[in-house]
């Protein structure tokens, strides 16, 4: 496959099958993903993996939680800025419409979009997850160097036939998360990462997301 490929076929995946991923396509993703740029070869990504009995097990600690924190535990970074201005905000409220719509779900229909969200936190039935942290130490550049490493497990992914979902609302459990696979304190939680085979019969997998024309965000000069 491609690069031009994988990007193209990359997608944020919302269910999955229960087919098993062995360990070692996950070592290997990893060994080839750590080829990713790092400045100054800080090389500023920790990963942790769970699968099997532990993730069925962890997502049971989540699940048990869940109805008297529907919010979670707060989180250690924004994710988004407070004030989200345009074209951001717009962008972010139209994937949502469009997630919702593809489920059928309205937008007066709380009790079905907090069914869909709670899924989150079961990594949508992937059978292997990954959780991304960093040393707190590090800064804006370390965190884009986390991001592209992130990436790369993204696309290699594509290149073994499987697909990922990457979730930036794990945040929101950071310490349910880190005091079960050991994140220690001076590393903080970035995101998680499902990934296995594509339910290609759910509807939600329909869903690919707009991207703005190069006239919005490149300018040219000299060439």
């Amino acid at each position: 496959m491609k690069v031009s490929e994988a990007l193209d076929s990359r997608f944020t995946c919302r269910a999955f099958k229960d087919t098993p991923v062995p360990r070692q396509t996950i070592v290997e993703l990893l060994e080839t993903a750590k080829r990713a740029p790092s400045g100054g070869n800080l090389q500023p990504w920790h990963v942790y993996v769970v699968g099997g009995d532990e993730l069925k097990n962890f997502k049971k600690i989540i699940a048990d939680k869940l109805p008297d924190n529907p919010f979670g535990e707060g989180t250690e970074y924004d994710i988004y800025p407070k004030s989200l201005k345009e074209p951001y905000k717009s962008r972010r409220y139209k994937v949502g419409e469009d997630m919702y719509a593809s489920i059928n779900v309205t937008r007066e229909d709380k009790a079905g979009r907090l069914v869909q969200f709670a899924k989150n936190f079961q990594f949508f039935d992937a059978p292997v997850a990954l959780f991304f942290s960093i040393d707190r130490t590090m800064q804006e550049g370390q965190w884009s160097d986390l991001g592209m490493f992130i990436q790369s497990v993204m696309l290699l992914a594509r290149e073994h036939g499987l697909d990922t979902c990457a979730q930036e609302a794990w945040a929101i459990w950071y310490k349910t998360v880190s005091e079960f696979v050991g994140i220690p304190d001076e590393q903080m939680l970035f995101c998680g990462l499902g990934i296995g085979y594509r339910d290609e019969d759910e509807p939600i997998n329909t869903l690919r997301t707009e991207r703005a024309p190069l006239e919005e965000f490149v300018s040219f000069k000299g060439i």
